[in-house]
């Protein structure tokens, strides 16, 4: 069992910037939180974490928002069984039931069952719930589908569960992938999932990308993506705040896609987009 510190961030004001700082803490090793009244609590294992990359986040340079922190180390217990204990399902819409193997199946409910481990991506981010609302209403049947940043391939499964021909799922992290692989078999569902990230994609075209990241990674990615995305195609981003949409529109216009729809949960939101 891992070592974890324990991180108490003090952010002022607290809104849309605690939700923020939680994507941003993401990307340099951060795994679980748990919201408090004045900011948020941060865990992340003690032998991931540089201390420079968390001083070098963007969100500490923004002159709208205050952020102070201080850490202690915690005691050698079993985090993932902690965080399992307060895991619950998640229902989009009453059509979809995001839920672990020990919660109970609810009759006429879509269901997705995943290990809940210590990952984003398990359903109770505002963005992954809009990716579902989003792919609900696309025609995926026979579709090649590409999930980029897949963490616990939530969306490569609800996408071949609804009929999808070719699954790829790709993400950074290790631990993701081998999580994609048994929440994969959980499910009873075949996907292509490997460790990496845009620069893995070569020659391979697809009819759909999932692509749930955050907005630095996207704008960098965009052409990426649509130079393996077949005429016609789908591209459904999220991992964006409401301000960040006017950035991300204006790369998606330089590449030609046409925007179909937009969702928005909170200060977050998605974007459908058509090559």
């Amino acid at each position: 069992m891992q070592n974890y510190l324990e991180f108490n961030f003090k952010i002022s004001p607290l809104q849309p910037w605690n939700e923020i700082l939680m994507a941003e803490l993401i990307e340099i090793g951060f795994d679980s939180f748990t919201e408090e009244i004045h900011g948020i609590l941060g865990y992340i294992q003690k032998d991931a974490f540089n201390e420079n990359d968390l001083k070098a986040l963007p969100l500490f340079e923004n002159e709208n928002v205050k952020i102070e922190y201080s850490f202690q180390e915690m005691p050698n217990i079993n985090w993932n069984e902690e965080w399992e204990k307060n895991f619950s399902p998640i229902n989009i819409d009453d059509k979809v039931l995001i839920r672990a193997e020990f919660h109970e199946s609810v009759p006429g409910m879509h269901e997705i069952i995943i290990q809940p481990k210590m990952s984003f991506g398990t359903g109770h981010h505002p963005t992954t719930h809009l990716m579902i609302q989003q792919m609900m209403d696309m025609d995926l049947q026979g579709k090649k589908v590409l999930d980029m940043g897949c963490g616990t391939s939530v969306l490569a499964i609800y996408a071949k569960q609804q009929g999808a021909g070719d699954v790829k799922a790709i993400d950074i992290d290790e631990w993701s992938v081998e999580n994609s692989k048994e929440n994969a078999e959980r499910n009873g569902v075949t996907l292509d999932i490997e460790q990496g990230t845009a620069e893995n994609l070569g020659k391979e075209n697809f009819d759909i990308i999932l692509a749930n990241i955050n907005r630095n990674i996207l704008i960098s990615d965009i052409p990426t993506y649509v130079s393996v995305l077949n005429k016609g195609g789908k591209l459904l981003l999220s991992g964006l705040c409401f301000f960040d949409v006017e950035d991300i529109l204006e790369v998606c216009r330089e590449n030609n896609l046409e925007l179909k729809k937009q969702l928005q949960r909170e200060e977050w939101v998605s974007l459908l987009l058509e090559k």
